[in-house]
């Protein structure tokens, strides 16, 4: 399993609307995406403008190239996209080791 970390950075004041927006894009849009396995979104606390996502696929290709060649991600896009104040970092890590 591949992890996507995307670090998210939103125009102030616009919370609210973002979180309606971010959960309703990965689970309408990316959640049908194949390889697709689950997500997670975190806010922060220090910096409410800040959000973590976090994205879990079969395998790196099913993010960048199953989905990211896709239309789905204009898609995607299209529903989170006005919210960011700067184009998000994104990173893949595999898994090294977990709690029991």
């Amino acid at each position: 399993m591949i992890l996507e970390l995307a670090d998210i950075r939103i125009q102030p004041g616009q919370q609210a609307a973002f979180d309606e927006a971010i959960v309703r894009g990965v689970s309408t849009v990316i959640a049908k995406a194949k390889g697709f396995q689950g997500y997670k979104v975190n806010k922060g606390l220090e910096n409410p403008e800040r959000y973590i996502l976090e994205i879990f696929w079969e395998t790196l290709e099913n993010h960048t190239v199953d989905f990211r060649e896709s239309p789905a991600f204009s898609e995607w896009r299209a529903i989170v996209g006005p919210f960011f104040s700067a184009p998000p970092s994104v990173e893949h890590f595999e898994l090294l080791t977990k709690s029991a």
